[in-house]
């Protein structure tokens, strides 16, 4: 009887071992030499299965059940990888081989690559090889583009960063009043999100649609991160000079629970920059619980408070006297440096990720996001008194040289002088650096107000204050919701489906921050008696409380509210010689501002507004084709809309609701085409590229002297206006990049390579766009509108600003056996222009006020000499970095160094901005003939040699 249960037992056990069919699963571990890699660490999550790589960098786990499986992969001196394959009914999976980098240089960034190293041309062996054409790891042209090129403000095809899309655990970080990241939300936890995909330029991207710029994914899984402590201290002369860091992670643990923490510090009582400061902390908690092996759910916490100085762009008179780190933005206070500029805030995330295995084909990732918090940038603000900047253009030595030397003047202390005895106190002020001249003299500014006789304003008795210091604030609150949905029809062929919804809230307002000696502030505006007599001038009509204090409101109070849903399908197929991706977008935004103040100029600048309703639509593809294993032709292809962000679609938030005239969506069509050939001694790309963009909406503010402006009271009386606070907008903007870019590495011998990088660009204005006029001073134009047509401004195949148009690099790096390393290379820029000022370059720039025609004898080529295009100075620089690493037993020990500059070139201009503050012909180009134009650009100068010294901990 015995027997014979125990062979009914065997057979029927034989079934059911053959329908749960146990897998062999391995793979083969190389450098990136196509060396084999001993001894690495492959620990497959949620499992006490590990294993250790033999000397092939072989490495394999048997009797795996079929589900979805993740692997990741540690050795000390390269980057650590994560990998995830699904187990079916077969024998055996092979997962081919599998490149780790080594970190004995910053250039390599760590995502798992799995590549075939053989000609094989069947479908599936073009499949795998190209796999790692999509990771910016294998893309010499971005790497060094961003590591090299990229600390001196290169923009890779001269794109924007706001038309790119940074996602952070499923969710976008993007905002929507400016398209802009605040990276700062997140600042100094390097080693938490250091590791992002990204899908380059206009490819597509399985997480979400982006722009024409990259889509960087970063996800922080508490279990991905090395089990241990990781400590690392830095130096640096940046903005900052020291950071201090610690993480810790648990690993996952047999009941299915990961921990990991880190925190961080960033601090600096004086950056690189005069008068600057830095206090900023950060900090992050993962917790993930692993419910089996299909069901994850992470929590994630990011905070990182922030209090620090900024430092003020400057014009080359500035330059020329005080040098590159002059910064007119602090002066002494009772012997202590004080900063007007200074940026303080706190914006916590929290985040809630679920990770469901459907099933063997299908899996479902979905994220919910919820950050608030406040952002306060101060500044110093007055009211019926001259600008206290030491850079105001009536307090530098070129304002008093450019008077009649007997003219009288008045000193900044009050008594009077000659313009002659003026210009020279002050140029040897300049040159000595005297700081009661060349910085803000805070004692006076608290002695004037003190000196104000106590009155009685709207009820309150006090001392007026003339100078005080205003925070503006953004107190945001951003719900984001997202899915990420994955389906395998077959190794070939995947589904992808992304849909988001996020809905933003922001009040925006400006704030009392210090009184400076006085008792309150009036929120009134100070130029109203003489550009609006006979109006309240009053910030807030029928607000009880005028006089405002530290804390109170002033000036505009608003909110600004957009939600935005997003429906991104794709669809990965491989066939032949063709791997091909096709990536859809549908998406719809609202968006609307609600006034909380009663403007005294406008009747549209209380309540809430219209809602501005956007469909969006795009599509983009990537098609590779494989020559063979190791050559590659690579299309990448794009065409979307794209809704204006909310401070592009109104014209002065601040004070309306108006919105910028014949808005529309923003088109792109963006296209390239790459040559990739990747071999054990050669990695090069070579790419053609052309990219349009249509409809395109642009919104300048800035202050304007020379404005032939007119306002209209009640009663009919017109009173002209010569100085104001203006906007510009710019509609139906066209842009064109295009040109080629070549990225090379060769490798000379094992441990020695060469890399080369090559960015020939143009990019430039398609079109004369239309441009409109808004100012406060005049408030509503005689159209019955806030703003005011100038008619076209005359841009056309001007060049676009913000980054140089031709780039080139070339360097060596050495990797000695021995885990020590050294690299240098050489970068060039040329090609790099300031954007051009539409206002200047409209008809009425060239047209007498009391003619309406243009000034007598002006000529094409005069026209031209004052409007040629600004181009600014080529540079070289020469960069350096090395390296050593050691292991100690379980002890990991790195220390490396980067220098950067290392000729210390002052005299690169990274970037800068036309003053149009003389609006007219005959006062600009006066201006522009004198020695140093009193309104001529201010410039970002590049700011000398810098070190960056770095030490690494891991036990």
């Amino acid at each position: 009887m015995i027997k014979k249960l125990s062979l009914v037992s065997l057979f029927t056990l034989l079934p059911a071992s053959f329908y749960f069919a146990q897998t062999t699963v391995f793979a083969y571990l190389k450098d990136a030499d196509g060396k084999p890699v001993e001894r690495a660490e492959v620990d497959l999550k949620g499992n006490d299965n590990d294993v250790t790589a033999d000397k092939i960098g072989y490495f394999q786990f048997v009797d795996l059940q079929p589900g979805h499986y993740q692997i990741v992969i540690t050795k000390p001196n390269y980057e650590t990888k994560v990998m995830e394959f699904d187990v079916a009914n077969e024998k055996r999976k092979d997962l081919g081989i599998v490149t780790l980098y080594s970190t004995l240089t910053s250039a390599d960034q760590g995502l798992a690559i799995i590549d075939n190293d053989g000609d094989d041309e069947d479908s599936n062996s073009g499949q795998a090889s190209t796999v790692g054409l999509l990771q910016s790891s294998q893309d010499i042209f971005s790497r060094i583009a961003a590591f090299d090129l990229g600390f001196y403000w290169f923009r890779p095809r001269g794109i924007d960063g706001r038309f790119g899309e940074t996602m952070l655990n499923g969710v976008s970080m993007i905002k929507s009043d400016n398209g802009n990241v605040d990276f700062g939300n997140w600042g100094g936890l390097n080693e938490i999100t250091r590791y992002p995909e990204i899908s380059q330029n206009h490819a597509p991207s399985e997480y979400a649609f982006g722009g024409n710029s990259s889509v960087v994914y970063k996800n922080t899984k508490a279990s991905e991160y090395r089990k241990g402590f990781q400590f690392t201290q830095s130096l640096t002369n940046r903005n900052y000079r020291n950071r201090t860091s610690l993480r810790y992670s648990s690993g996952m643990s047999k009941s299915g629970w990961a921990f990991t923490a880190m925190g961080a510090r960033r601090w600096a009582e004086e950056g690189i920059q005069e008068g600057t400061f830095y206090d900023a902390y950060g900090a992050y908690l993962g917790i993930e619980k692993k419910f089996s092996d299909k069901h994850t759910m992470t929590f994630n916490f990011i905070g990182a408070p922030y209090r620090r100085s900024t430092s003020s762009p400057s014009t080359q008179e500035v330059y020329d006297y005080r040098g590159v780190h002059y910064n007119s933005y602090w002066g002494y206070q009772d012997g202590e440096q004080r900063s007007e500029r200074v940026r303080k805030g706190f914006q916590p995330i929290f985040q809630i990720q679920d990770f469901w295995k459907i099933n063997k084909n299908s899996s479902l990732w979905t994220s919910v996001s919820y950050q608030f918090g406040k952002d306060k940038g101060s500044r110093l603000d007055w009211q019926n008194v001259q600008n206290p900047s030491p850079t105001y253009y009536r307090n530098l030595p070129s304002y008093y040289d450019s008077l009649d030397p007997n003219a009288s003047v008045v000193n900044p202390d009050g008594t009077m002088t000659t313009a002659q005895d003026a210009f020279q106190t002050s140029l040897r002020g300049w040159q000595n650096g005297d700081p009661n001249i060349t910085q803000i003299n805070w004692d006076r500014l608290y002695q004037r107000n003190m000196q104000q006789a106590p009155q009685n304003y709207y009820g309150q008795n006090g001392k007026r204050a003339l100078y005080y210091l205003v925070n503006d604030v953004s107190d945001d609150k951003i719900w984001n919701v997202a899915t990420h949905f994955i389906h395998n029809f077959n190794d070939t062929t995947k589904f992808l489906l992304n849909v988001s919804y996020q809905n933003y809230r922001s009040e925006q307002y400006r704030e009392v921050n210090d009184l400076l000696g006085a008792d309150f502030v009036l929120n009134r505006d100070p130029f109203a008696a003489t550009n609006q007599p006979g109006k309240t001038g009053l910030y807030n009509e029928g607000e009880e409380n005028v006089t405002k204090k530290v804390g109170d409101k002033m000036t505009y109070d608003y909110i600004f509210r957009r939600q935005e849903v997003k429906v991104n399908p794709g669809l990965k197929f491989s066939s032949g010689k063709f791997d091909v991706f096709v990536s859809g977008m549908f998406g719809y935004s609202s968006s609307n501002r609600e006034g909380l103040f009663n403007h005294y100029l406008y009747k549209d600048s209380y309540g809430k507004g219209t809602d501005y309703n956007y469909w969006n639509y795009g599509i983009k593809g990537q098609a590779i084709y494989k020559v063979n294993g190791r050559n590659f032709i690579v299309y990448n292809g794009a065409y979307y809309s794209q809704a204006p962000y909310l401070e592009d679609l109104f014209v002065n938030p601040r004070v309306n609701g108006s919105v910028a005239p014949n808005v529309k969506n923003m088109v792109v069509n963006a296209n390239d085409l790459s040559y990739v050939m990747s071999t054990p001694f050669l990695k090069l790309r070579l790419t053609g590229y052309l990219v349009d963009t249509d409809n395109e909406t642009t919104v300048q503010r800035f202050f304007a002297d020379g404005l032939a402006l007119k306002s209209v009271d009640a009663d009919g009386n017109q009173t002209n206006v010569q100085s104001a606070f203006v906007s510009q907008i710019m509609t139906d903007v066209k842009k064109r990049n295009m040109g080629l870019e070549l990225g090379v590495d060769v490798k000379i011998i094992p441990t020695l390579s060469l890399q080369g990088l090559a960015s020939i660009g143009q990019y430039t204005y398609q079109n004369d766009p239309t441009t409109y006029f808004a100012s406060d001073a005049t408030g509503v134009f005689g159209n019955g509108l806030p703003y005011t047509s100038l008619g076209k401004a005359y841009i056309k195949d001007y060049r676009q600003g913000g980054t140089p148009q031709q780039a080139f690099s070339l360097g060596f790096r050495y990797n000695n056996p021995k885990y020590w390393w050294v690299g240098a290379n050489w970068n060039y820029f040329d090609d790099s222009y300031l954007d051009p000022a539409s206002l200047i370059r409209t008809e009425g720039f060239i047209q007498n006020d009391l003619t309406s025609s243009p000034f007598y004898g002006l000529t094409e080529s005069d026209l031209r000499r004052v409007l040629e295009p600004n181009k600014l100075p080529s540079s070289f620089f020469l960069n350096a970095n090395a390296g050593k690493s050691w292991v100690i037993g379980k002890y990991y020990v790195l220390i490396s160094a980067t220098v950067n500059n290392i000729l210390d070139n002052r005299k690169y201009i990274t970037g800068g901005f036309e003053q149009t503050r003389n609006a007219k012909f005959d006062t600009f180009s006066e201006d522009l003939n004198r020695e140093y134009p009193l309104f001529g650009p201010k410039y970002w100068y590049t700011q000398g040699r810098s070190y960056f010294i770095n030490l690494q901990f891991r036990f």
